[in-house]
């Protein structure tokens, strides 16, 4: 069987390795754009701050252990501009040279990840404007920093904003953030964001609501913004306003793209052509809450779909039962989590939601290192399931972030949730567990 795979990195790779156990006579090709596969993107701030030493400690498996250990024809450069599905043909361009290529597959998975999505703004064709997404922005960035950079202007105020925000703060820069709507980290509920807000504020990094770019100033590299409000001197433009998948090669394809271009697929990572697969940040996901398809692109969704996606291609048939959108960072001292729906998406679903807040400790009070520990639930009103959770705390943020993900996964009650059987020692918990004081909360709020 002849598999060609688009895309080199978490997706691709993980499906590639189950093609290889499963189907002992598997000829696989991957056609990857840049010169490196199966990177942690997610740790590419984290090189920046000077916390992970360098950028190779973020490869998990260089190109060449594919191509000499696993004997795939893993290919860099090779940047596809079409797909041909009548003919099982793959077709693009060697970045570089030009030159032309033509690929024939039995089996097809698109796995070509997501782009930064970048404002057009005036001025913008000098230096110093950055976007992060991969190994060699992050070198670049690394690098700028080291510069005479003092200022620098963060544009968005999402997970790869805020990762930078406080980077750049641990490497003594000036940090502002331009915030286009109202609220930071809008994932989260406008109390629970205010949170973000007062960690800012106390590390010297300047949230700046209401605010977006109309041009850079600066004849080789940057030195000004002009937003909608005033002008700022900067060095250095993040631009971290989101990303959108890469499927521009599948138009006339006959592949179905939602609006946003992310790849429509079945719970067998199966497209609407017969023999197409996609996986990862290309392609939607289903959101077991919502009970429908979405787009919430993160590692461990293009892990789980690529390995899924592999297994299906080679055989092995294994479903994909979907994700809460579950999430977990660092800002600063505080660790965000949330899971599920807020109460702003229950909203827009148009559910009938009400949601309960509460101010606990995460381990007991009167242990010695208590943190205060925010949590905030959302459920349904006319039978009590559990739609979503945040949280915000110093400590404690991640596994109670774990147990709500597995409470939605498993369509639970929040009066399951008050029932379940949580560990607990005075070093650990206290006797309730925040979480389900929360969810005792909530289940005197649902309707009987």
């Amino acid at each position: 069987m002849n598999y060609v795979i688009i895309g080199g990195d978490a997706a691709g790779m993980s499906a590639a390795m189950q093609m290889m156990k499963y189907d002992p006579e598997a000829e696989i090709t991957i056609l990857e754009k840049g010169e490196i596969y199966s990177y942690a993107q997610c740790g590419m701030p984290y090189v920046i701050g000077g916390v992970v030493d360098s950028v190779d400690d973020l490869i998990a498996r260089d190109v060449d252990v594919f191509r000499e250990k696993y004997g795939m024809d893993a290919r860099t450069l090779h940047e596809v501009e079409r797909v041909d599905t009548k003919e099982r043909t793959v077709s693009g361009r060697i970045v570089g040279t030009g030159e032309t290529f033509q690929v024939p597959y039995d089996k097809l998975l698109i796995a070509s990840g997501a782009s930064p999505f970048v404002p057009i703004w005036k001025g913008m064709d000098v230096a110093g404007i950055h976007t992060l997404k991969t190994i060699p922005d992050t070198t670049e960035i690394a690098e700028d920093v080291k510069k005479d950079v003092q200022d620098i202007t963060i544009v968005g105020g999402g997970y790869i904003g805020l990762e930078m925000a406080e980077n750049f703060r641990k490497l003594g820069k000036k940090v502002r953030m331009l915030i286009r709507s109202g609220q930071v980290a809008k994932i989260f509920d406008e109390s629970m964001a205010a949170y973000i807000m007062e960690e800012a504020e106390r590390h010297g990094i300047d949230v700046l609501l209401h605010e977006e770019i109309k041009e850079v100033i600066g004849k080789e590299s940057v030195t000004a913004i002009r937003t909608n409000k005033t002008i700022h001197e900067t060095d250095m433009v993040l631009v971290a306003t989101g990303i959108q998948p890469n499927t521009a090669f599948l138009q006339g394809s006959g592949v179905d793209v939602a609006r946003n271009g992310a790849v429509q697929v079945n719970e067998w990572m199966e497209t609407n052509v017969r023999n197409v697969y996609a996986a990862g940040d290309c392609a939607q996901q289903y959101h077991l809450v919502k009970e429908a398809y979405d787009y919430v692109p993160l590692g461990t969704h293009a892990n789980k779909q690529g390995r899924i996606a592999g297994m299906n291609m080679a055989g092995q048939y294994r479903v994909y039962r979907g994700m809460t959108g579950t999430s977990i960072m660092q800002f600063v001292d505080l660790t965000l989590g949330k899971t599920g729906l807020s109460d702003r998406e229950a909203a827009n679903q148009e559910l009938p939601y009400a949601s309960v807040e509460i101010a606990g400790k995460h381990m007991a009070r009167y242990y010695p290192g208590s943190e205060k520990i925010s949590v905030k639930l959302t459920f349904r009103t006319d039978n009590g399931l559990l739609l979503g959770g945040q949280l915000v705390g110093k400590a404690g943020i991640d596994k109670r972030t774990d147990v709500l993900a597995t409470a939605l996964f498993n369509k639970m009650t929040v009066e399951q949730l008050e029932d379940l059987d949580l560990s607990y020692a005075p070093p650990y918990n206290g006797v309730w567990d925040p979480i389900q004081r929360a969810a005792r909360r909530a289940v005197g709020k649902v309707m009987n």
